[in-house]
This record gives structure tokens, sequence and C-alpha cells, in this order.
């Protein structure tokens, strides 16, 4: 995807109209889809939401519907908890805050997001987040290219061992690398 695309996608954030992207994003291949997708409010666009380190992911944009070019989850958040600071090797993140506050390391950089903030972080960088907010929290999550990370989710959220020491060797098998603790909200 092209930087521009990338943007494209980022400032249609607002009012998720994620669907209309997609033909910008279809810019290079004769066997892209100009295909939109609807996903109506609290839907799953595979139908099949899961809970993973306390927060309910709900699939927007599948990396099927992409054809791999990205993924978007919609996750509420209810406990103060995040996960480790880690990075990927081969896609970016990132992120848009609906509702609540966040605490977010990028690299070594400690910032504060709320409702209305994005954050992009690119591949290779280490990062972490943290709910910092009482009550519900909701953050907007995409991968770019998608890779394998919905299937990541997926897989670790039905472990019944949810320990990072667990987690590390099926993360490392999908581009994540665990390299430090979680944030602690402060």
């Amino acid at each position: 995807m092209q930087r521009r695309s990338f943007l494209h996608l980022t400032l249609a954030a607002p009012g998720l109209a994620v669907a209309p992207s997609f033909a910008t994003m279809a810019q290079g291949g004769a066997s892209e889809s100009r295909k939109s997708l609807l996903v109506r409010a609290g839907a799953d666009s595979t139908n099949r939401p899961f809970e993973f380190l306390d927060a309910t992911f709900t699939v927007k944009v599948s990396g099927r519907d992409t054809q791999g070019r990205c993924v978007i989850f919609d996750t509420l958040r209810r406990e103060k908890v995040g996960p480790m600071l880690h990075l990927h090797l081969n896609l970016d993140e990132w992120f848009y805050v609906l509702d609540g506050e966040f605490k977010f390391q990028a690299g070594t950089e400690i910032m504060r997001l709320s409702a209305g903030d994005s954050l992009f972080v690119p591949r290779s960088m280490a990062h972490a987040f943290v709910k910092t907010s009482e009550g519900p929290a909701r953050l907007i999550v995409m991968h770019q290219p998608a890779g394998n990370m919905e299937e990541y989710f997926r897989i670790v959220s039905a472990m019944p061992d949810q320990r990072p020491e667990a987690r590390k060797a099926l993360a490392e098998k999908h581009d994540t690398r665990f390299i430090g603790p979680p944030l602690k909200p402060d």
C-alpha cells in the first residue's frame, strides 16, 4: 500500500467509512477487488468476535476482505491492561481512540491518547499501550499489511494459558516479538 493510500484510510477514520477507501487502496493490481464492505455498528465482518487480554475484538475488516492489505479491529477494553512491549518486523500498526484514554509507548516515547487521537507505529518499532481511564474504552487497531495477526489473535484467545511465556513462541511465528513488560496505567 502506498503512503497516500494509508493516509486516505486514516483520514476516513472519524466516521470509520473505510469501505470507500478500498478503491484508493486498490491502485495497482488487476486482481484487486473494488467491492465495498459494509459492517454495521456492533457487528463483526466474520461473525466471530473474540476475547483477548480482557478486550472484545470485533473484526471490522478482515485480511481476507482486502487480499491481505490490512486488518482492522474495533476493540472494547474493560480493564487497565494491555499487551507486552513488542514489535512487528513485517507490518505497521495504527491506533485510533474512539472512547477513553490510553498510555502508549512507541520507541522510547511515552504519550497519552484520548478520544479522537491516533498513533501510527511503523514496523520494527517497539510499542505497547494500556487503558488508563475508568469504565470501558474503545480502540481501533489496524495492521498493514494484515499478515497473520487475525489468526494469531484468534489462536491465542483460545489458549487456556494466557501468560506471556505461553504466548511467546506463538507470537514469534506470527510476526510479533515480545521485548519487554506491559505498561502500567499509573
